[in-house]
């Protein structure tokens, strides 16, 4: 149970949805109908964070160096902890400084029967004077499962490709290809920056619930082994949809650091990749550990 597989799906229709990220809800609900019960249940799945195909260049604390041509269309190599998370940044701090990050880093929105979608591309114009008057970026959804038994992962090519995300499946949203997995062992990683620092900050890759009004579900407190109060953090109120019926959560809002006051980072930090707290089979309460002295990165 110490293995994760990475999915990589490029979009080729648009999506109705969520703006922030595919979340792992609508995840196994895709995979639901391709897979037996008994493996639904084992599965786990992540939130899909929405990634720019663009060029790119691989930030000080990866494995690897450099620069690459359409960084994020496919899945680098993962060496190191810091690997798993340099296509779940929403901030996509990897794109080059010569290219109007800005602009490339913004999701296109097309109104579609009246609902505002998330494009599958974004078609920028170009200088007069350029080659090409246009320049295309494809979109992709980053995410990774990881499952309660041994025998589950990997999941089949087959099985990943073609899956629909969001709102208005029946008319063509949503639609995407498999582009690329890989599967990581999490035992296996190099977890060395951890070991060199005295202080480390958390980053909320995704929400963390704190109440949950979907029936038997667990409300729960800030975790004893972070600094801040309740108070001090940003909220918001998200869904969860079962059967139907929208439930309603309330969530420490994803993006945001926290102090860490534990004394076993590394086993946090792996216990951050299956993530903690209320629904974390869904996608919520992905963790990130940072060194103090990396908080920027």
């Amino acid at each position: 149970m110490t293995q994760i597989q990475q999915v990589h799906w490029e979009l080729e229709m648009d999506h109705i949805g969520h703006p922030y990220y595919v979340s792992g809800n609508a995840i196994l609900h895709a995979l639901d109908q391709y897979l037996s019960s008994d493996v639904t249940q084992q599965l786990h799945a992540s939130h899909g964070v929405f990634v720019p195909g663009q060029f790119g260049t691989f930030p000080e604390e990866h494995s690897q160096t450099g620069a690459q041509p359409h960084l994020g269309s496919g899945l680098p190599a993962v060496e190191s902890y810091d690997d798993l998370f340099l296509l779940r940044q929403v901030s996509h701090s990897w794109l080059l400084d010569s290219q109007p990050r800005d602009a490339l880093n913004t999701h296109d929105i097309r109104v579609q029967s009246g609902q505002p979608a998330l494009a599958h591309e974004t078609i920028m114009g170009k200088p007069t004077d350029a080659r090409n008057q246009h320049q295309t970026t494809k979109w992709y959804i980053t995410a990774y499962l990881h499952a309660d038994r041994d025998n589950v992962l990997p999941l089949a090519e087959h099985v990943l490709d073609g899956l629909q995300f969001g709102g208005q499946r029946n008319y063509g949203y949503g639609v995407t290809r498999l582009k690329d997995t890989q599967v990581i062992d999490v035992e296996t990683l190099d977890y060395s920056r951890l070991d060199d620092s005295e202080e480390y900050l958390l980053e909320l890759v995704t929400p963390v619930v704190l109440e949950s009004a979907y029936p038997n579900a667990h409300d729960q407190d800030d975790p004893w082994w972070w600094r801040e109060d309740r108070v001090d953090l940003r909220e918001r109120e998200e869904q969860f949809l079962a059967q139907g019926v929208a439930y309603r959560l309330q969530t420490i809002d994803h993006g945001q650091v926290v102090r860490y006051e534990g004394d076993q980072p590394v086993e946090t930090a792996k216990n951050g990749i299956r993530r903690i707290g209320t629904h974390s089979k869904y996608g919520f309460g992905e963790l990130r550990v940072k060194p103090v002295a990396s908080c920027t990165a």
